[in-house]
């Protein structure tokens, strides 16, 4: 129940109910309280000490590492995207592929803000590791910025351009650039010295060259969007490399940069929220309607079954703890994330026994196990994160190792107990999971749809403020309602698929749910997109923005309203259906007719866009935000129709 105060706490009592399971067979009383006790202190104490030297000599090493695995799943991203410029492509494949990336992406930056927001040397002191670690974080999550800005119209790109050699090379460049930053990655876990191994500007530059020899060989007042569009993904593919290439001159020490990280930002805003230490928080999530609460109970039971379990004598088994430690491991307060674990930790377990129990048959020699050992150990707490059911493979390695050493001769029972014990505790928790207060993922889809709504509409709202004029440029509030989009946007994809886990019978208005986390996506990819000619200085009177954030908050609204069950004022639906009056059109005709009339110019402006190019960007960004918020509005009528009809 302590996790009710955070994720830190919630890990506390789940240590703390380890230790229980070590101590719960009986052999803790007597004296053995006092001498059980002393061995846990100074294992305790021989941690802290180990923990204090490793942040004395290294105070920036666990930044260092988070924020390089910032950078590898970042990389993982653009490959992703790169995948569209490649030969037929699968587009809805690749969209999923997508949305399960940011999910990992927005887990890992909420955990890279925990540690990197709250260490004292990196946000308090000034010194140039503690400036440049802080900096590359912040300019990850700028690169993830630009890298969600790229969506494009791309099957009408392989329509036109699919069979030139434009579409491969850019597929290779923005791959041969995701290898550059894994490398950037690694090398910040490693404490590594890094130098890129590409020119970004030749090789830009080779892609630009590409572009004008296609145009002059295709170009025609026909295809003049057609190449617009082209060179708008080309100035995108620009702004994301000067964004890695500032990312690698800070990488590389440079104290100039460095020194101008504005400190002007309040990082307790970006920090995930976390309850005060009172009794009244806690005894109020004493109730079926606190998620906190379900979850005890399910875990409670769950460990009373399994200890019943392994006390009946005809199973004959020798560690009874291993059940509630896999109980403990594998329970989660999600169904289809505790049968995830479940299978990986079954999966791991079997063949970690299979490994050790050979090893051990072939090898005698002490020295040799004790290696084997350490490296398991590694290995596990290393994979533990990310790839579990691996990290279970070492545990269990690391754990037959132990025993043996500690009992030699005796890995035939350690085999026996190990399988038996997973096995049992997996069946317990599955058990418990599926039947005891089960939370269902479809019971959250609601609650997370009206924060994503919410979030989109602040976001979209703001950015067109800074069109209007209407506010002066916040950085930290833009980077706020960016966070915010970005982090209810992975929220509801995560939930979507977790629910795909979930039982067939608890799978409520599957294709519904996975329709309105695609039109989210969108949304917050084209918002993010208007943004950056929103951040940038020039004027576009050519644009009716007033109207344009009108008629788009209200449709909107429209949905915000659906999810909420609010009346609507008439007036809102009167506003979404509203013209806003452009000029970007005329100002296409009249382009087409002076292409017709006189010979096209073969002049090379590579990393230049023309102001004609950027605001007819910005209309389609405008009537794709407002199309696709349409659809989403359309998809929530279904939505609740189907919720009536069940309720009923």
């Amino acid at each position: 129940m302590v996790g009710v105060y955070g994720q830190r706490l919630a890990v506390f009592g789940s240590i703390a109910l380890v230790v229980l399971s070590i101590f719960i067979d009986g052999h803790l009383t007597g004296d053995n309280i006092f001498k059980g006790s002393f061995i846990f202190f100074l294992g305790c104490l021989w941690f802290f000490i180990v923990f204090m030297i490793v942040t004395r000599l290294q105070p920036y090493k666990l930044a260092s590492q988070v924020v390089g695995e910032n950078y590898i799943e970042l990389a993982d991203y653009l490959r992703i995207k790169a995948k569209y410029y490649g030969k037929n492509p699968d587009f809805d494949a690749l969209l999923n592929q997508l949305i399960t990336q940011q999910v990992k992406i927005k887990n890992h930056q909420e955990d890279t803000r925990e540690i990197v927001f709250r260490t004292r040397q990196i946000v308090n002191e000034s010194t140039t590791q503690s400036r440049i670690l802080m900096l590359m974080f912040l300019n990850s999550i700028d690169l993830y910025d630009k890298l969600l800005t790229s969506e494009n119209d791309y099957k009408r790109m392989h329509e036109v351009f699919g069979e030139t050699a434009l579409l491969r090379n850019i597929h290779n460049y923005l791959m041969r650039m995701a290898d550059e930053i894994t490398n950037l990655g690694i090398a910040l876990q490693g404490g590594l010295d890094f130098k890129p191994l590409i020119h970004f500007d030749e090789e830009l530059k080779n892609l630009y060259d590409d572009f004008f020899e296609l145009r002059a060989e295709m170009f025609s007042p026909e295809r003049l969007e057609d190449f617009m569009m082209m060179r708008q993904v080309l100035m995108r593919i620009t702004e994301i490399t000067d964004e890695v290439t500032t990312i690698f001159k800070v990488n590389a020490q440079d104290v100039k940069l460095a020194k101008s990280l504005s400190t002007g930002l309040d990082y307790t805003k970006f920090l995930p929220k976390e309850e005060k230490l009172n009794h009244k928080v806690l005894m109020s999530n004493f109730s079926l309607n606190s998620g906190h609460f379900r979850h005890a109970v399910r875990v409670t039971i769950a460990l009373l079954i399994g200890y019943i379990v392994s006390r009946f004598a005809i199973l004959g088994i020798g560690h009874s703890y291993w059940i509630l430690i896999t109980i403990i491991a594998i329970l989660k307060p999600a169904y289809s994330t505790t049968k995830h674990r479940n299978l990986l930790r079954l999966y791991g377990t079997v063949a970690g026994a299979i490994i050790a129990y050979i090893l051990l048959h072939f090898i005698s020699e002490p020295t040799a196990l004790l290696v084997i050992l350490l490296a398991s150990m590694i290995m596990c707490f290393s994979l533990l994160k990310f790839h579990y059911s691996w990290a279970v493979l070492f545990m269990t390695v690391y754990i037959f190792l132990s025993f043996n050493f500690l009992n030699p001769g005796n890995v035939n029972l350690i085999f026996k107990d190990r399988l038996l014990d997973t096995i049992i505790g997996g069946a317990v928790t599955l058990l418990v999971a599926y039947f005891i207060l089960p939370v269902w993922e479809h019971t959250q889809n609601l609650a997370l749809m009206k924060k994503s709504s919410k979030s989109n509409l602040d976001y979209f709202r703001l950015v067109m403020n800074h069109f209007l004029k209407k506010d002066e440029v916040d950085d930290q509030d833009f980077r706020l309602k960016r966070k915010n989009a970005i982090i209810d946007l992975a929220n509801l994809s995560d939930n979507f698929q977790r629910m795909i886990s979930d039982p067939k019978n608890q799978q409520r208005k599957l294709e519904t749910v996975h329709q309105f986390v695609t039109t989210t996506h969108l949304i917050t990819a084209y918002t993010a997109s208007l943004s950056q000619y929103a951040k940038s200085d020039h004027q576009f009177p050519e644009i009716d923005f007033e109207n344009w954030k009108i008629k788009i908050s209200a449709e909107m609204l429209r949905t915000s309203s659906l999810l909420y069950q609010k009346d609507l004022d008439e007036q809102i639906k009167t506003e979404s259906h509203i013209k806003p009056e452009d000029h970007v059109l005329d100002l296409l005709e009249k382009r087409r007719a002076e292409i017709e009339q006189q010979e096209i110019s073969n002049e090379r402006k590579p990393f230049t866009v023309s102001h004609l190019t950027e605001i007819k960007n910005i209309k389609e960004l405008l009537e794709l935000i407002y199309d696709v918020a349409k659809d989403q509005r359309k998809i929530i009528e279904e939505y609740l129709i189907h919720q009536a009809k069940t309720n009923a």
